[in-house]
């Protein structure tokens, strides 16, 4: 997978489609003019926590001390009632993802028809007011609205798993050490969930005997000339 590979995803899929509950979807978005959204590990983790806690309307005040609390420890530190709050009453479920540097790719099931629609406005709003506000710029930060593909049929579901968690093969430091790429939901699916119920894997491991069975998946699938990019 290259570069121009991913560019030409988010490209063709940049408009709008009709959301339906109970459906999977591939929402994905990059940088105005291309440019890094994410510049260090405060910025991947901030956008982790809104695409983890966002998932219901649940508000958090002081995220800032969320994040600086997994720069030490490498977990949010959020009590598990408020995780149970955001589990009842969730309005998307977010399966798998991979931040890079300039764009990101989430693989996301609708509970409501308006659902995604909500929890990407929270997301993209907040992770936006907290960029410009922490770089010392304005305007917009990403690059038109984010992209919305439907997943249409089981098959395609697990090759997009596969194209997300391939994703950081874009980057030279991490060509052949994807399961180790800290920005994706690869490490959850085959290694351990550093997120619990907040990341819901199982559409995609249940598939599979095992870890070590959708690892080889991933590895030896072709996925990098998806839809003839």
């Amino acid at each position: 997978m290259n570069t121009e590979c991913a560019t030409c995803m988010i490209k063709k899929y940049m408009r709008n489609v009709d959301i339906a509950e109970g459906e999977y979807y591939h929402i994905f978005g990059r940088g105005n003019n291309k440019q890094n959204v994410f510049v260090g590990d405060a910025d991947y983790i901030r956008f982790l926590f809104l695409i983890f806690h966002f998932q219901s309307p649940k508000n958090f005040e002081n995220i800032g001390r969320f994040v600086k609390y997994f720069v030490k420890h490498g977990v949010f530190n959020i009590d598990r009632d408020v995780i149970e709050d955001i589990m009842r009453d969730r309005f998307v479920e977010l399966a798998a993802f991979s931040l890079m540097p300039n764009h990101y790719h989430l693989l996301v099931r609708a509970i409501e028809d308006d659902g995604i629609a909500k929890y990407m406005q929270r997301v993209l709003n907040s992770f936006t007011k907290y960029f410009n506000t922490k770089h010392k710029r304005s305007g917009h930060l990403f690059q038109g609205p984010y992209g919305a593909k439907h997943v249409e049929n089981n098959k395609q579901l697990l090759h997009l798993s596969a194209y997300i968690h391939k994703n950081p093969t874009e980057l030279h430091d991490w060509q052949n050490a994807e399961i180790k790429y800290p920005w994706s939901s690869y490490q959850d699916l085959v290694v351990d969930n550093r997120w619990g119920s907040l990341l819901f894997s199982e559409i995609i491991l249940n598939q599979f005997s095992n870890k070590g069975e959708y690892h080889n998946f991933v590895r030896n699938s072709g996925v990098k000339e998806m839809d003839d990019c």
